[in-house]
């Protein structure tokens, strides 16, 4: 959003609202959207629709970005909706569905595969080799059962990423390799092998919106962007299961 409003200096209402009340709006999505991208100043809207909270219509930017206005769009809001009455983050699980998606669809043979127990549960993640958080959801990871994970290595953030990354992937057992580092730190050696999949992977993320390490996708298609502790993996992946 601050990129696409950059030749504009303008104030954004970055709060966190808590609205129980609906309101019926009067403009249609379409007007939101001429006013939107006139303020933008380009055709960055990917959609708008109405919301029944609070007089508000959301604004999905093409850049993945969610904010809200009004009919006249005359403020933005840059921050979370509350549902007072349930206590639920509605921006937060509507962006999770704005961000799913389809993962019969993910090349998983480019992917390290690591599997603990049956490995009947399923996910896949992207990380980056040097991710401090990476490193400690493969912990978390590691002392977790039933289940498989699929490993898209994804270096964003250094030359060293991508080398270790090439090193991982051409492994003898890329499983092996890829735990030894995020676990216990173990340099993985020195090997090669094609590794245009590493590129491949890089590309694919981005055609995702992944600007972040971890990123999990559950079986669902449905993402959690960023660390979460094995408590939190479990429940989510049990909900899938359900």
């Amino acid at each position: 959003m601050q990129a696409l409003l950059k030749p504009v200096r303008v104030k954004l209402l970055s709060v966190s609202i808590a609205l129980g009340l609906t309101s019926t709006a009067h403009a249609g999505e379409d007007e939101v959207r001429k006013a939107m991208e006139a303020f933008i100043g380009a055709p960055a809207v990917e959609s708008v629709s109405q919301t029944p909270y609070g007089g508000l219509y959301e604004v999905v930017l093409k850049n993945g970005q969610l904010v809200y206005t009004d009919e006249k769009a005359s403020f933005i809001v840059d921050g979370s909706v509350i549902d007072t009455a349930t206590r639920r983050d509605v921006t937060r699980a509507r962006l999770n569905q704005l961000s799913a998606i389809d993962f019969s669809t993910l090349p998983l043979d480019q992917a390290v595969k690591v599997v603990k127990g049956k490995g009947t549960r399923v996910i896949a993640t992207f990380e980056d080799p040097n991710c401090g958080y990476c490193k400690r959801l493969g912990k978390e990871i590691d002392a977790m059962d039933d289940i498989t994970v699929y490993t898209f290595l994804y270096p964003i953030l250094s030359e060293d990423s991508t080398q270790k990354s090439n090193n991982i992937w051409c492994a003898k057992d890329q499983g092996k390799a890829w735990t030894a580092w995020v676990v216990n730190g173990k340099v993985p050696a020195k090997a090669t092998c094609d590794t245009s999949v590493i590129t491949r992977n890089v590309e694919l993320g981005q055609s995702l919106r992944i600007s972040g390490t971890p990123t999990i996708f559950l079986a669902d298609g449905s993402r959690i962007g960023g660390y979460v502790p094995a408590a939190e993996l479990e429940k989510a992946m049990d909900s899938v299961k359900r």
